[in-house]
């Protein structure tokens, strides 16, 4: 049996960083009238900060980031300006001392003078999922839904209903005037049926776009102390050996000391090697470039997108390494002309695939409701 069908002017698909801000616009510009629907239990999308606080004696802020990392508030002036109002405290990614390089198997690693990031790269005290806690704080919950994945959009002249299941299969339905579709354009052309049809080339212009995060793995190895920086190494590790390819220092201030790592290793690969596997590897590979102190690891996290259904479909399994130019928003003519609008990070027109296009997508399409 459904549940009754809830209304709202707007209805936002997606809980993640650019669902969240939208509907913090719209409540600061007095929309309240607006429904979120999260097919997680958690909000968030691919910004995910694992909680290592009782690895800790003391209460701290002891978070690390799974998903996107780094924003540049030199040339990401909005999301600069987001993380101020909103009273999160940053730091600059450490870079201090030489880098290791792993040039070829067979060869050992050699140190290299290492580079700062220009402009700087920065990190929330908190990880990511700072920043998202603190717009859904702002936020009125009872216009939150999770657990809820739309899987069907069908218009008519006066409404869009949108149908949406939860994990055991129960069938809800909502009415919105307007969506705003907050999750990323291949996720949302191959998970939700439009009726009627939404333009081919547009549709197909969005199963074409990559999803960032969506084909990559993440390990992370918190350690007491950051022992890399006594020997003078900065943490950041350059790999043609993996299984991770790219490494940095991930340690939290006044918490623990950390690194992490991208796996190169193709998510079809992944596939057929367990979780344990791959983590012994890792832990492997620090040793090997950073010494025996890195071998045990007080506590070690891996995340797979890859196998995340609400990040990753089929396609992104083969995917590039690259962040895609965006892809229209919405549909220039025909029956979806005025109706849907895509806010997720992908179609942000400066920054698709960073942390600071959800913000910048998300931005242009509150303001488009409003002229």
């Amino acid at each position: 049996m459904s549940e009754p069908t809830r209304n709202a002017r707007i209805a936002i698909v997606g809980g993640g960083l650019s669902g969240l801000y939208a509907a913090w616009l719209l409540e600061r510009r007095g929309l309240r009238d607006y429904l979120l629907l999260e097919a997680r239990s958690i909000l968030g999308g691919r910004i995910l900060s694992v909680d290592a606080s009782s690895l800790v004696p003391v209460p701290t802020d002891d978070r690390f980031d799974m998903g996107p990392t780094w924003f540049w508030p030199d040339h990401q002036q909005v999301l600069h300006d987001l993380v101020t109002d909103l009273g999160l405290r940053r730091f600059e990614q450490y870079e201090t001392g030489d880098t290791v390089v792993e040039p070829a198997p067979g060869r050992p690693p050699v140190r290299m003078r290492g580079y700062a990031s220009s402009p700087a790269s920065f990190r929330l005290v908190g990880g990511m999922a700072a920043l998202v806690d603190a717009l859904h704080r702002a936020l009125d919950p009872a216009r939150i839904v999770t657990g809820q994945a739309v899987r069907r959009l069908s218009l008519a002249p006066s409404h869009i209903t949108l149908h949406s299941e939860d994990v055991a299969g129960r069938a809800a339905t909502w009415r919105a005037d307007q969506v705003l579709l907050a999750m990323p354009p291949r996720l949302a052309e191959h998970t939700i049926a439009f009726a009627p049809a939404m333009p081919w080339t547009l549709a197909q212009s969005w199963r074409q776009t990559a999803t960032w995060m969506a084909p990559h793995a993440k390990y992370i190895a918190l350690y007491e102390a950051p022992f890399w920086r006594e020997q003078g190494l900065s943490g950041e590790g350059r790999s043609a050996c993996g299984p991770m390819t790219e490494i940095h220092d991930a340690s939290m201030p006044g918490g623990s000391a950390a690194l992490f790592g991208f796996l190169g290793v193709p998510a079809t690969a992944r596939r057929r090697m367990t979780e344990q596997m791959l983590r012994s590897l890792c832990r492997a590979q620090f040793v090997r470039l950073f010494g025996p102190l890195a071998a045990t690891p007080k506590a070690e996290f891996l995340k797979d997108w890859a196998q995340d259904p609400y990040t990753a479909t089929a396609a992104d399994q083969l995917a590039q390494d690259t962040h895609a130019p965006a892809p229209h928003a919405y549909a220039a003519d025909g029956p979806w002309r005025g109706r849907l609008t895509g806010i997720a990070s992908e179609w942000s027109p400066h920054f698709p695939g960073y942390v600071a296009g959800a913000v910048e997508a998300a931005s242009l399409a509150v303001q488009a409701l409003q002229e």
